[in-house]
């Protein structure tokens, strides 16, 4: 795995630039949004400030999900980067709540006016900024191997396909006011529905993924069939009668029980399982801990 250091400060520099770039968006689009009256842009800057929250809280928890195994902690403190993104997930699901219902309360009452198109020139700069940021976060939580970072980068690409519509609702409601086709008033109130919707999906996606982490749910059937191909590689190994392996946070556990002759001695089967773990540690970086098991086997049953 790469140190501990390494990925600190790789996490951390991940995190302190979404920090920045969602504290101008917040204050530029909520602001924005009141001055040129846009229901759709407002929103938007509303989810920019939940992910502004989100980015603060796990730049508070990255130390503490890296710090290495204790006595009271004997697997390591992984998981508080799947708590802190299904933290994330809640937090985005409150903002949708608010925006439906405050979309759905102006389109009820009916649009009072066309927002101004200064609307739609921020929306259309929050994508391009989001964009970037995406990519960065994505690659930087590959690299990593990081929830965190993850959870950052997906709540990004909802602000993408947030940004966006936003724009398109905010144009559209800018010509229902030039056009005096008040129908396409509407559009800017919907806008902010379908930012919403946006927020709803990628929320429930992170909430089911933490969710499954902390019942640790074995990992995906194609990696542990390449981690039994690495233990069939030696031939003392007669069957594997378990494998399981569970996400722990940015790191994988893996235990397994193999059979090996009924005949070897304890130094024999130790260094046996010495050589299995080291080729398992090095075919996938991610493994930081590997328990073995051995059965005695015996060739006619």
């Amino acid at each position: 795995m790469k140190t501990d250091l390494a990925r600190i400060r790789g996490e951390k520099r991940a995190a302190w630039l979404s920090v920045g770039g969602n504290l101008l968006l917040t204050a530029v689009k909520i602001t924005i949004g009141l001055v040129a009256a846009s229901e759709a842009l407002f929103a938007d800057g509303l989810h920019n400030a939940a992910d502004l929250f989100a980015s603060i809280i796990v730049l508070s928890v990255i130390g503490y999900a890296n710090k290495p195994a204790d006595d009271d902690h004997p697997y390591g403190h992984g998981k508080a980067e799947v708590i802190i993104s299904g933290i994330v997930g809640l937090i985005l699901l409150a903002v949708a709540v608010y925006v439906i219902v405050d979309a759905a309360q102006t389109i009820i009452a009916g649009p009072a006016a066309a927002p101004d198109v200064l609307a739609a020139w921020v929306a259309g700069a929050s994508f391009a900024v989001k964009w970037a940021l995406f990519r960065y976060t994505l690659r930087e939580s590959a690299r990593l191997n990081s929830k965190a970072i993850e959870a950052i980068a997906y709540d990004h690409k909802t602000d993408i396909a947030a940004s966006m519509a936003a724009v398109i609702g905010i144009l559209l409601a800018v010509f229902g006011g030039t056009s005096q086709q008040p129908v396409f008033l509407y559009a800017d109130p919907i806008g902010g529905l379908i930012v919403a919707a946006f927020i709803v999906r990628i929320a429930w996606e992170m909430l089911i993924e933490s969710f499954h982490i902390l019942l640790e749910r074995s990992i995906d059937p194609d990696q542990l069939r390449a981690f039994q191909e690495v233990i069939f590689r030696f031939p003392d190994v007669k069957r594997i009668d378990r494998i399981r392996a569970r996400e722990h946070g940015h790191y994988i556990l893996l235990d397994v029980r193999i059979s090996v002759p009924h005949h070897y001695t304890v130094k024999e089967g130790h260094d046996l399982g010495r050589r299995i773990k080291e080729a398992l540690m090095e075919s996938d970086d991610r493994i930081q801990e590997v328990l073995i098991h051995l059965n005695p086997f015996y060739p006619d049953g």
